[in-house]
Order: structure tokens, then sequence, then C-alpha cells
């Protein structure tokens, strides 16, 4: 049995549970002071204060008296994606519309266009690239969707470079089908007949490879219809996958409702959730996954979160990395637009990138808290307490990561808060 002992926890902060918080609950987490985890074969084990018992053969990882959280959960992205499009943010600078960069070749079509153009491994590799400084960040846990294939043969294989890396990178990967994240080209003409493709072929193959947990829909006004997302999303539950939607981002049409309404785990966006669609969520169980950083990097306006926690709808938080919108990767800026932006308190916060990730994409058995029978993945930061990190903005905080008890230090600064 391999066992690691992490000790000297200033702070370990984590919510409690397998289930996704929601209310009050979402801001009651436990504070335990010169705390101790014990990981064995890369499942916590035991957590308690004091003076720790080291096991025989023990690895021991001295915390400095910093603050601990558990591995933040990164619930919404667009990992796996050919090409980049920094080509296009002097056009943005210079007012050009997004539909006059379409026209020209850009936005959404030019990342489709590299993405088929690329191979699984070259796919993979490059999203490698990415996971490595998602985890420098803290995140152990990452969602990852297809949807700039648009084909049969391109969502499949952006799918099977999800499968490998899951296979080889320390960050766990939970795979999203999202063959209708737009209309491509060659059926602008044929709406119909692409739904029929992804509902009687690109869904069921997905799901016959098991390549996908989750199917995911563009609910969005001149993208994807309420009821052809319906359609979409019940043909997903057909073949075992369940729906996820991306709603009520730029226009309510329906698609806040419709997730409460189909069960979806999660409705992402949410920028324009009207007070009906809350109500539906809260009354599905779904879990409203926000974005912080692609209101920021749009100018656009931010989700109504504090809306959402006061009617008993659970908050999550994630980066929606993608080559467009956002290409970020930080969870920690996530976690400082969360305050400023959304008004969330930092423990809200915690829970809003950890557990309640966690539950978003069907994992809050094994990850989101750190707590016996979860697996050992936590951050250690260069903090001493929540608020801190909540505070800084521009600098990474993670100095060590655990993932199912493997160590993995960052080349942070060792000195604490100070100064002025």
């Amino acid at each position: 049995m391999k066992i690691l002992l992490i000790k000297n926890i200033g702070l370990l902060a984590t919510p409690l549970g397998s289930a996704a918080r929601s209310g009050a609950a979402q801001g009651e987490i436990r504070l335990l002071r010169d705390a101790w985890v014990r990981v064995e074969d890369g499942v916590i084990a035991a957590v308690g204060s004091g003076a720790p018992e080291v096991p025989a053969g023990a690895g021991v990882l001295d915390a400095g008296g910093k603050l601990v959280t558990p591995g933040l959960v990164d619930a919404h992205t667009h990992l796996v994606f050919g090409g980049w499009r920094q080509n296009e943010l002097a056009l943005k600078l210079r007012g050009v519309p997004y539909l006059d960069i379409l026209a020209q070749g850009g936005g959404i079509l030019s990342t489709v266009t590299a993405t088929r153009a690329a191979s699984q491994e070259e796919l993979a590799e490059k999203a490698r690239a990415a996971l490595d400084e998602m985890l420098s960040f803290g995140t152990t846990t990452c969602e990852a969707k297809s949807g700039y294939g648009l084909d049969t043969e391109t969502e499949l294989r952006q799918l099977r470079a999800i499968r490998a890396l899951d296979g080889t990178h320390p960050v766990d990967l939970v795979p999203t089908f999202l063959g209708a994240h737009a209309l491509p080209q060659e059926y602008r003409e044929r709406r119909a007949e692409y739904v029929r493709l992804l509902c009687e072929e690109m869904i069921p193959a997905a799901a016959a490879e098991g390549l996908a947990r989750f199917c995911d829909v563009f609910c969005e006004t001149g993208v994807f219809t309420a009821e052809e997302s319906r359609t979409i999303l019940e043909a997903g539950k057909q073949h075992g996958l369940r729906p996820k939607i991306h709603a009520d981002e730029i226009d309510a049409i329906g698609g806040s409702r419709l997730a409460g309404e189909i069960g979806a785990a999660s409705a992402e966006h949410l920028i324009a959730c009207p007070p009906e669609g809350i109500a539906s969520m809260a009354k599905g169980g779904t879990v409203a996954c926000l974005l912080p950083c692609t209101s920021f990097y749009l100018g656009a306006a931010y989700a109504p979160a504090r809306e959402m926690v006061g009617a008993g709808v659970p908050v999550a938080m994630a980066t929606d990395f993608n080559p467009g919108s956002c290409p970020c990767l930080n969870m920690q800026l996530v976690m400082n637009l969360g305050c400023l932006k959304y008004r969330l308190t930092p423990e809200e916060v915690l829970t809003a990138v950890t557990l309640n990730g966690a539950a978003a994409i069907g994992m809050a058995e094994s990850v989101g808290s750190v707590e016996p029978g979860k697996l050992g993945d936590l951050v250690i930061w260069e903090a001493e307490d929540l608020n801190y990190i909540c505070y800084r903005m521009g600098s990474s905080l993670a100095r060590t990561v655990v993932k199912r008890g493997k160590i993995y230090e960052n080349t942070v600064g060792r000195r604490g808060p100070g100064g002025n």
C-alpha cells in the first residue's frame, strides 16, 4: 500500500458531502486548523487535526502551515480543438461584428476547419499542454467537450483524443458530446437534416464506443431552438448520455427552463437567465455552471449568481476554455471573478469550483471535497486563508498539487502574505 501523509496544514477548507450544495448550504464549509490528511493508494483514508501518527513507510508532505483545499474541478471546457484564433483579436478591437468575422472564414468555422484537418494525436498533444497548465493552477478534474468537428468522423476523433488523454494525463477527464455546438456550413439550409444526423448517427456512434458521459447542446438564437435542443437531448438520454445544455448566454429562448424540465445535470453560461428559468432549474435539481471569464473576455454581462443561490440552485463555476470567447485555463481567475462580479463569498466560491463543479459532471461521489473515500486530490496554496486566494489576482498561488496521492510541485514563491 502506498501512503502519503500531508501534515502541518495551517487551515483545511472544504465543503462536505457527495451532492451539490445549494442555498445557504453552498457557503457552509468545514474549516479545520492544524490539520492532516492521509491518502492510501490514491484515496483519502483519514482526516484529522493535531499531531498525526506517521505510518511505517509513508511518504510525508509538509504543508508548511498553509491553506489546503480540494483539487479544483473545471466543469466546462472545450479542451480539444485545432488551431487558435489570436488573429481575430485585432478585428474585435476595431469593432468588427462577429458575423462579419464569420463571413471572412473566421469564428467557430475556422476552428472547425482546423480541427477537421488535425489528427487524433495532434489534437491530444495540443490538449495535453493545456492540461499541464491547468494542473499547475490547481485543477485536478476537468470536463472536456467535443463540438469542433460538426461531422461524425471529427466529433468521434475529438472524443477519442479525450479518452486517450484521460488514460495518460494526471488530470481526470469527463467527456461530453457536443455535436450540437453549431450548424456546420454545409447544413446551413438543412437544419432538420443535421438534427437527424445528430440523433440517428453521431449520438449512437459516440455512445456505442463509450466515448461520452453527457450530451450537450447550444440552445441559443441562431443556433438550436429549445424544441431542437429537447429533441437532441432526449436522443442522448435514450443512448445513456445525461443531458447538459448551453443556455441563455445571449437570449433567453427557453434553455434554462428546458434544463429543469429535462433533468439536465447542468445548464451553462446563463447570462440572460430569467426568473422562470431559475425556478425550473431549482425544481429540476440542475446545477448552474457559470462562466465568468467568458463574460470578462467578451465584455458581456454576468450571470445572476446571487439570485440563483437565493432560489436554491446549486452554483458551479468553470473556465469555458476555448479558442474563441475564452482562451483561459486559470480557475484561480474564475474564483476572483466569482467574488468580484457574482458577489459570492469565498466560501460559496470554494464550493462552486470543487463540490458543485464535481456534481455538474457526475463526479461528486469521488472528488470535490476532502473527506475519507474521496480521491486524494488536494491543493496546498501559498496562502494562509481562503480570502487570500479570492483577493489576489494575476498570480498563481497553487504551491503543490496532489492528484490521487501523487505530488506535483509548482515553482511559486514561498513567502506568504505581508507588506503594506
